[in-house]
């Protein structure tokens, strides 16, 4: 007969941790082995019974805990009652080396008397207490701000069956949905059918019957529930709908960016897919920066991850015929354009991050002469993460960048009064999607607080907000969801083939900061403008091409909600 979970465990009361529940019940599959279980606030600990004087002893991290439930055994002549609890620690992986995020499952039968509702009661008063002690305890990162999604939530998932190799239906069905079973999610799950399916169902949808949006798929899934949201007359609220990623594709460069923001080990492949189901299931959310893009056509965008033109955007595009591989398709791409490495021409200029707000309308910006700031390249004692932008009133050591400009639209503005647009309004009253204050017409040239690049030759330009360009591909080490910067790389013309493939070979370890490459400069910046000039290459957003022409960006921080750890 089981042991009452009455009184708290003695062995913690002497330790000075006084128990949460404490009781003795049997193997589910073998009644002659049995366990004294105690749970605290942090843990679930678990040591066989037996005469041996070195018993046995586990202790799970209640952090590693998705969910507990409690049921009935199959067979009606059975007084017992069962609870199982359901961990994703990180353990030794079998055939290669380090650690990730495997499944364990402990269960117990509950018989403390002969009456089988009584049991049934006392397997969910273990379950509860489990569930609620690890909710408590998410695994909540020091200086984040976090909020949590609603219990129990409703999740819409999206799944694009093309996305990748073809598989993401197969892996949400072989990994995740029974994860979200364990974890007590309800969900509703919607495979979309073609492009713009996503974006046209968000933008319609009654949000107040959904906590949160999960797409599994590639990037370009959450590319369209964004801009679909953003396109709602009730955007403000829309995009506070918090936002979950399930690595469906083939880059999958939020999903190893939320898994890089967990701290975790790093992770590929279908270990990275469980790390993002684990984190759904706990439920954490933080803010996420949005960058807002305009075209020529005077078309504008929502973007999460990255604005790209030149190398990385005809490599993206270009390996979209390689699909089938996968995730290496990009590596293929990447060869394949090392080939015939082209040079781009266009004009580049931001607003590094360093600088002042714009004044509010009618103030009047103080009349200062033009200077040089300094834009060092990357130099292997000093990682490009660290280096602060300096003060205007240095002198350049490099001529990649200068505040005045003889370019034909890409000039910086005279000492004119600076305004900050107003936020434009609906005719019912309502706010349009946020003002981009610092960010001039496309047809108006920069304000002088601008950069301009002086190199009109470039190999690549990228703009991105996250950790990682791919899954194996750390491109800003330091860059958080919310750290309210677009991280700037370019590469100009003149780098070698050899030497531009070890930039992306170190890439993989984030090693490309501090290469030491000449061509290779890194900006934190709140604004751009890109103007292409040569006919040919592509341009890029979240890996989805847009029209080819001008563009221009600024970031909006937090203003999207994203389920991260």
């Amino acid at each position: 007969m089981e042991k009452g979970a009455s009184e708290p465990d003695p062995s913690h009361q002497r330790n000075g941790v006084v128990g949460v529940l404490y009781g003795e019940f049997t193997d589910a599959l073998n009644d002659r082995v049995r366990y004294s279980v105690s749970l605290t606030e942090s843990a679930l600990t678990i040591q066989m019974i037996s005469s041996s004087p070195g018993r046995t002893k586990v202790v799970f991290n209640l952090t590693d805990c998705v969910g507990c439930r409690a049921y009935r055994g199959p067979d009606s002549a059975d007084v017992g009652a069962y609870f199982t609890a359901y961990f994703y620690p990180f353990k030794r992986r079998w055939m290669s080396a380090g650690v990730a995020r495997q499944r364990v499952e402990q269960c117990f039968r509950v018989a403390l008397v002969q009456d089988p509702l009584a049991n049934l009661q006392e397997a969910e008063r273990w379950a509860r207490a489990i569930r609620d002690a690890s909710a408590r305890q998410a695994p909540r990162r020091d200086g984040v701000v976090y909020m949590e999604v609603r219990r129990p939530c409703r999740v819409m998932i999206l799944v694009n069956p093309l996305s990748g190799r073809g598989q993401a239906l197969q892996l949400f069905t072989g990994h995740i949905q029974g994860m979200l079973t364990e974890a007590a999610v309800p969900y509703t799950l919607v495979i979309t059918e073609h492009q713009n399916h996503a974006r046209e169902l968000v933008k319609k949808a009654d949000l107040s019957q959904c906590d949160a949006l999960v797409i599994m798929s590639g990037d370009g899934l959450l590319f369209e529930v964004i801009n679909g949201l953003m396109e709602r007359e009730d955007w403000q609220e829309a995009i506070q709908t918090p936002l979950g990623i399930l690595p469906g594709g083939s880059g999958n460069a939020l999903a190893a960016s939320v898994h890089h923001y967990s701290q975790s080990p790093p992770a590929w492949n279908e270990e990275l897919l469980l790390s993002c189901g684990f984190m759904l299931c706990k439920g954490l959310v933080g803010s996420l920066d949005l960058v807002s893009i305009h075209l020529a056509s005077q078309q504008r965008l929502f973007s999460f991850l990255s604005l790209a033109w030149g190398f990385v955007a005809d490599v993206d595009i270009e390996s979209e015929k390689y699909r089938h591989v996968g995730a290496i398709r990009f590596l293929m791409g990447t060869l394949v354009r090392l080939a015939s490495l082209r040079v781009y021409q266009g004009r580049l200029a931001y607003l590094p991050i360093n600088e002042a707000p714009k004044l509010p309308k009618g103030s009047i910006k103080a009349n200062h002469p033009p200077s040089t700031p300094q834009h060092p390249s990357l130099c292997a004692s000093l990682p490009c993460r660290l280096i602060p932008n300096t003060s205007p009133n240095q002198n350049s050591r490099h001529n990649h960048t200068s505040t005045n400009s003889n370019h034909n639209t890409i000039t910086n503005s005279s000492n004119n009064a600076i305004t900050t647009k107003r936020p434009e309004t609906q005719s019912d009253g309502k706010t349009r999607a946020p003002v981009d204050s610092l960010l001039p017409g496309l047809d108006q040239p920069v304000p002088e607080s601008w950069t301009v690049v002086k190199e009109e030759d470039f190999v690549l330009v990228l703009a991105i907000y996250q950790s990682h360009l791919a899954e194996d591909l750390w491109t800003v080490p330091g860059a958080m969801a919310d750290d309210g910067t677009i991280h700037l790389f370019y590469v100009t013309a003149g780098i070698s083939r050899p030497a531009l493939l070890r930039l992306f070979l170190a890439m993989e370890k984030g090693a490309h900061l501090a290469c030491g490459c000449p061509h290779l400069v890194y900006e934190k910046v709140k604004a751009l403008r890109l103007e292409p000039i040569s006919p040919q290459g592509m341009i890029t957003v979240d890996g989805e091409m847009v029209e080819y022409g001008p563009v221009q960006a600024q970031i909006h921080p937090g203003l999207a909600r994203l389920i991260y750890g």
